[in-house]
């Protein structure tokens, strides 16, 4: 993807890591212990997610001379869990014509692409798009096709297709490809954007080498911004004993979107009103969300993100790394009147690290504050709360010398928020200043509000009644503003169940 708001090509310093000593890695201020962040500098889109042999393979857009955008490579890990990451080389670095962008990985288990060499070899395909920048002294002037690369050797080399580019349009802004196979025609579907006509295109192909024109779908939903990262998976309904939905997710600048609906190997159909605009994710700091290829029929798709925003990203004040993933999310539908409404909640991986004595509470009444006996930044928390008595209520993290994070609901207009204006640190870039609340009505008001929550030293995820809402933000607490607070204002809040599990990082002691 692009982003908004520059493009250069820039040698960066490496000698601000030099005195950085790699067994301190992972226990810096801000470092979130359960969500992938690369060891040092800058990352932004996830990419080519595939499953292979056991390992659940993350790529990333990756600059691998600073923490800022600039250089774009895949960076590259893997994982038996989607929790814990063990870090790779770099995967597919940029070359001295092509700046490496987002794009998908498959698993051609046909030899399809006949790049196998030899009998049983299974080819990994990269697909990918190459940002052209002929006369670097005018970087603005560009040019975006699609490329392949290919491993034989489970991911852990790539070489670049001497055929490249596979799809060109000659166009300035045409990006960000997601293939997967379609098993009914025996073929493989690539979803492309064109950003600023707010366009899906699909294309198709036997060999991953030759496309063909498909079809178009847009504009559509949330056309504010400009359309980026495409994906189309189909995702079972709850509790309809194996009933499927195709699902079509994409960005828009600084948020997300999706459409729910029908894919007959030609077209999307949208299913909702084409008005209507959804979000996997109402907070201010998910992005470029895309789902793994090739896991098992019988499990739920899993979608992975960015856990920043374009506006204020370049600025977020981490070092030596400036980036991070979403938690891994399975999802799933369910339908709400006329509407279908995706449900996500973390992987179930996430509990094999809750740690300690588990921590809770039933039958709460609250009316003001009431802190709880418990001080930590690292934490799941679920709470289960009757808000008809009050006017706003819910709970408090980060919380000492006057800060806090605040997750809450607001009884009169059944809506769910979060507020970080007194989190912490929040001055370090203009823009994020907008972006200190965010809210979103319920579908369903509901007598109990549900609220599963993971706290990760500078991000928190909010999945509300069953993941049928889902916020996401960045915080920037100092590491002393540690306490939980419950909370009621206007009358009183019984809260019905309150637990706490303590978590262990997935990355130390390991590195």
């Amino acid at each position: 993807m692009r982003p908004i708001f520059f493009f250069f090509f820039a040698i960066f310093s490496t000698c601000a890591f030099s005195q950085v000593k790699k067994s301190s890695y992972y226990r810096e201020p801000f470092r979130p212990q359960m969500h992938f962040s690369p060891a040092k500098n800058w990352t932004n889109d996830p990419n080519g997610l595939v499953y292979y042999k056991g390992e659940y393979h993350l790529f990333y857009q990756y600059n691998p001379y600073g923490d800022t955008w600039g250089h774009m490579s895949w960076g590259h890990a893997v994982s038996k869990d989607l929790i814990q990451w063990k870090h790779l080389p770099v995967a597919i670095p940029e070359d001295s014509h092509n700046m490496i962008f987002s794009g998908s990985c498959v698993v051609d288990k046909n030899n399809s692409s006949g790049f196998a060499e030899k009998p049983g070899q299974v080819p990994l395909v990269a697909i990918y798009t190459a940002h052209i920048i002929p006369d670097k002294s005018n970087p603005d002037d560009y040019q975006q096709n699609q490329h392949i690369a290919y491993s034989l050797d489970n991911g852990r080399s790539w070489q670049k297709y001497a055929g490249n580019p596979v799809l060109d349009l000659g166009k300035k802004d045409f990006r960000d490809p997601k293939v997967f196979w379609y098993a009914p025609q025996q073929k493989w579907v690539m979803l492309t954007v064109l950003p600023h006509e707010h366009i899906v295109q699909f294309y198709g192909s036997k060999n991953l080498k030759q496309w063909e024109h498909l079809s178009d779908f847009g504009p559509q939903g949330d056309t504010s911004a400009i359309w980026e990262c495409p994906d189309l998976l189909q995702v079972p309904v709850a509790g309809a004993g194996g009933e499927k939905k195709w699902v079509l997710i994409n960005s828009q600048q600084t948020t997300m979107q999706y459409f729910v609906g029908s894919f007959n190997g030609q077209s999307f159909m949208n299913e909702n009103p084409h008005d209507l605009i959804l979000r996997p994710d109402y907070g201010a700091d998910n992005y470029a969300a895309i789902t793994y290829n090739n896991i098992a029929d019988n499990q739920p798709p899993v979608l992975v993100g960015w856990a920043n925003n374009w506006q204020y990203a370049p600025a977020i004040p981490t070092g030596p790394w400036r980036g991070a993933m979403t938690l891994p999310r399975t999802l799933s539908l369910k339908k709400t009147g006329d509407t279908w409404i995706l449900l996500e909640q973390p992987v179930d991986a996430l509990k094999n690290y809750r740690s300690g004595k588990t921590l809770g509470w039933t039958n709460l009444a609250v009316n003001g504050e009431h802190k709880l006996p418990v001080h930590t930044q690292l934490a799941e928390f679920d709470l289960l709360f009757d808000p008809s008595g009050a006017d706003s209520c819910g709970i408090k993290l980060a919380v000492g010398n006057g800060h806090y994070f605040t997750i809450g609901y607001k009884k009169q207009f059944h809506e769910i928020y979060i507020d970080r204006s007194q989190s912490g640190n929040t001055s370090f870039h203009p823009a994020f200043s907008a972006w200190l609340r965010s809210s979103v009505k319920l579908q369903e008001v509901q007598k109990a509000v549900h609220l599963h929550i993971i706290f990760d030293k500078s991000i928190i995820e909010v999945y509300v009644n069953d993941g049928e809402v889902v916020l996401t933000e960045q915080l920037f607490p100092d590491q002393k503003n540690d306490a939980v607070v419950l909370f009621s204002n206007g009358g009183n809040t019984i809260f019905e169940q309150v637990k706490i599990w303590p978590l262990k990082s997935a990355w130390w002691p390991a590195h």
